[in-house]
C-alpha cells in the first residue's frame, strides 16, 4: 500500500539523515498516516480512508461532507 494521504495527497520526503560526523545518506520522511472510519449522514454509511494526522484536524473542523468536497475541487481524489 502507498504512504499517501486520500484527503490532502501528502506523501513521503526525501532528505539526508546527518550523522554526528556529519556524513550524508538518503532517508525518508513518511507522512503520519491512520487508517480512520468516518460516518457520512448525507449517504448513511461508513468509508474507510487512510488520512495524515493534519487531514484529521481538518475533517474535525469542516466535517467530513465538506473536507472530501475541497479535495475532489483540488483534484486530490
Amino acid at each position: 500500500m502507498a504512504r499517501v494521504c486520500d484527503l490532502t495527497g501528502k506523501r513521503a520526503m526525501v532528505g539526508n539523515k546527518v550523522s554526528f560526523s556529519n556524513k550524508k545518506s538518503k532517508r525518508r520522511f513518511n507522512p503520519n498516516l491512520q487508517v480512520k472510519k468516518f460516518f457520512i449522514p448525507e449517504m448513511g454509511e461508513w468509508i474507510t480512508l487512510k488520512v495524515s494526522t493534519s487531514a484529521i484536524r481538518t475533517i474535525n473542523k469542516i466535517g467530513i461532507s465538506s473536507a472530501i468536497e475541497k479535495a475532489i475541487k483540488k483534484g486530490k481524489i
